[in-house]
């Protein structure tokens, strides 16, 4: 079972971006999604955070520019990013709890976004 991000790249400041994280390998349940990011030299930090009821969570430092979505028939999360800022800058990681067949955290491998001032 894995969690594999994609959408990632390189965009000016005031761009937008929007990453996907698909999962596979047999798969019971999806509960709780959740995207990371972390920057060089610091640590990881929560993003945003959304239920198997669609109920989401965000960091106030995204509030009003980030939108976390997921598609549960497809067991696919996604993270809609407007109005980037070079802060935004870090490696994203997505994070899924998984009943495989018992409840398991499981990371993605990360995709880098890169924000240009």
């Amino acid at each position: 079972v894995q969690l594999v991000e994609s959408g990632g790249g390189l965009v000016q400041a005031g761009g937008s971006l929007g990453l996907s994280c698909a999962t596979s390998g047999t798969i019971f349940r999806v509960n709780t999604m959740a995207w990371y990011r972390q920057a060089p030299g610091k640590q990881r930090e929560l993003v945003a955070v959304i239920t198997s009821g669609g109920s989401t969570n965000y960091a106030d430092s995204v509030k009003g520019r980030f939108t976390i979505s997921r598609d549960n028939a497809k067991n696919t999360m996604y993270l809609q990013m407007n109005s980037l800022k070079p802060e935004d800058t870090a490696v994203y990681y997505c994070n899924a709890e998984l009943l495989i067949p018992v409840f398991t955290t499981v990371w993605g491998q990360g995709t880098q976004v890169t924000v240009s001032s």
